[in-house]
């Protein structure tokens, strides 16, 4: 009679055990949720936003921030793209336009980064002639190519999944509109690329949004008003151009949407935002936590199954 009161001890220390281990695992969580928070928190509070006029670096234009819209310096920037997003490069920016209400260290946060290309006067002759799937798949095709050398520098690799929005060019305003949707090594979501080439006397300025393909209709709905609030400074508009003075650019439309030209500058396709690997690793941790319990208490059989 001594056996089954000895057993119900011990399954009733098992149950203790297991309860303890649950109410461990939760409190491990919450303190580093409550870390994670405090560091993001302060980390917001770190950076220095901007409204109303922007001068852009080196005279090329000028920046009125949209209504909606905040913005952060060339070098704040390169730190986010980089140290934040864990991208290859981040330098060589004008700065970056993020959502008013919404923090960039938010899960939600997306952006408008701000570059430019000073490649010569884009001809825009060739922009009804293009064949944008035939296009797509060299796309693809130079992505795949590009992996090897992505790997042995320590990132994912990168799949063009297709367009998110096809290429469009307004042969009024001067400006090249598309998208892309991309997929980062094994992650589970895709990545937006909206891409907008508003061309110029001697190069073009570069907006590259970065987000989910959830925010889609966000950047979409906000293109135009972000557009219009970027201008050339005098001398520097596609009407400017002087054939006897201006070199002409290698690089055509077809050539701006491949963005061979403008791949060396590592910001073109930005990786997922690896905020996201905080959350990953707080629950690896209870996992960790839990699995070394489990390693403890089955039995042989119970490993064999799971093996």
């Amino acid at each position: 009679m001594q056996a089954p009161k000895l057993q119900h001890f011990i399954n009733m220390k098992k149950v203790i055990a297991l309860l303890l281990c649950v109410s461990v695992v939760h409190a491990v969580a919450a303190i580093e949720t409550d870390s994670a928070k405090l560091f993001f928190d302060s980390l917001e509070a770190s950076f220095t936003y901007q409204h109303g006029e922007i001068k852009l670096d080196d005279g090329i234009g000028t920046l009125n921030v949209p209504e909606g819209f905040r913005y952060l310096d060339p070098k704040q920037a390169a730190y986010i793209i980089h140290d934040l997003w864990g991208n290859p490069h981040g330098e060589g920016t004008l700065g970056m336009i993020v959502p008013e209400n919404i923090g960039i260290t938010e899960e939600r946060s997306w952006a408008f980064i701000i570059t430019y290309e000073e490649m010569g006067y884009v001809k825009d002759d060739d922009a009804d002639d293009i064949d944008y799937d035939d296009l797509l798949k060299e796309m693809q095709s130079d992505a795949a190519a590009a992996n090897e050398e992505r790997a042995k520098e320590g990132y994912e690799s990168i799949a063009i999944v297709g367009w998110a929005a096809k290429p469009y060019y307004d042969s009024e305003k001067k400006v090249l509109h598309w998208a892309k949707e991309i997929k980062f090594g094994e992650s589970e979501g895709t990545t937006l690329n909206y891409n907008v080439r508003i061309l110029g006397r001697k190069g073009v300025i570069v907006l590259n949004a970065v987000a989910s393909m959830m925010e889609l209709p966000d950047v979409q709905q906000n293109i135009e008003p972000v557009l219009a609030s970027i201008s050339y400074a005098d001398g520097n508009k596609y009407a400017d151009f002087n054939p006897e003075m201006d070199e002409v650019a290698a690089w055509t439309i077809g050539g701006l949407v491949a963005g061979k030209v403008l791949a060396k500058a590592g910001i073109f396709a930005l990786v997922l935002k690896n905020i996201k690997l905080i959350a990953l690793a707080i629950g690896g941790l209870a996992t960790g936590i839990w699995r070394w319990y489990k390693k403890k208490t089955e039995t042989p059989t119970v490993r064999k199954i799971e093996s």
